[in-house]
């Protein structure tokens, strides 16, 4: 079957997934980390992408974002790969590809979505078992949704905003959420929505990514289609 082509819109939250060849790891220690975010930084600011919640996992990437142009994140993933993976290999004495071919990623519904995936990419570090306290991590938004320091790479959306009228609500507000959890059965939905490239939304979100995209929205029902019953005559 024929690889869909990556459904992304300009103006809408997107979440991405960037996973290491074979699962291999992508960073090796915090000189890789700071390499990768910084590449990051660079890359995003020139292509105009608005980070709103990031992590760097050993094997692979999160990013939650939002571009101003339809080929915005594309442009900015190969800068990114561009910088970051001839740095990686010249460092660590290495040739070939890091990635697993293309990055993965899916528009999401903000008002739905927005607030979920960001705990979701933020608990990563806590659910891996390398913090205790997502805030600790210092390779995530977490900290800086927490109000521990001002990361320059985020770009705070508009419904992390609405969490409260003052910086202090906001980060109380976000310190409840990320201590409330999410279930794995909402985590895998959205993983799997990222890594398969299916947006995420209300059915009025998807009727009008539809009929503003030339590539389906959402999977096809399996199997043969049901033929019409012809009406018995007597």
């Amino acid at each position: 079957m024929a690889r869909l082509p990556r459904l992304a819109l300009a103006g809408h939250l997107h979440h991405l997934i960037h996973r290491g060849h074979n699962l291999q790891p992508i960073v090796v220690d915090d000189e890789d980390r700071k390499a990768l975010l910084a590449a990051l930084q660079d890359s995003a600011a020139t292509h105009r992408v608005a980070i709103h919640a990031y992590v760097v996992m050993p094997n692979h990437l999160h990013l939650l974002a939002t571009p101003s142009s339809d080929d915005g994140l594309s442009r900015m993933m190969q800068a990114l790969g561009r910088r970051y993976v001839s740095a990686f290999n010249l460092r660590h004495g290495r040739l070939g590809t890091l990635w697993e071919g293309r990055f993965r990623a899916a528009p999401l519904e903000a008002d739905s979505y927005l607030l979920a995936v960001m705990r979701s990419i933020e608990l990563n570090p806590q659910r891996a078992g390398l913090s205790g306290d997502p805030g600790e991590f210092v390779w995530s938004s977490a900290a800086h949704h927490l109000g521990r320091r001002r990361d320059p790479l985020i770009t705070d959306a508009p419904g992390f905003w609405a969490l409260g009228n003052t910086p202090f609500e906001r980060e109380l507000a976000w310190r409840r959420w990320l201590e409330e959890g999410e279930s794995e059965t909402e985590r895998q939905k959205l993983i799997d929505s990222a890594l398969k490239g299916w947006p995420l939304g209300s059915a009025r979100f998807l009727q009008t990514l539809g009929e503003i995209s030339a590539r389906p929205i959402s999977p096809r029902p399996r199997g043969r289609p049901r033929k019409e019953k012809t009406p018995r005559t007597i």
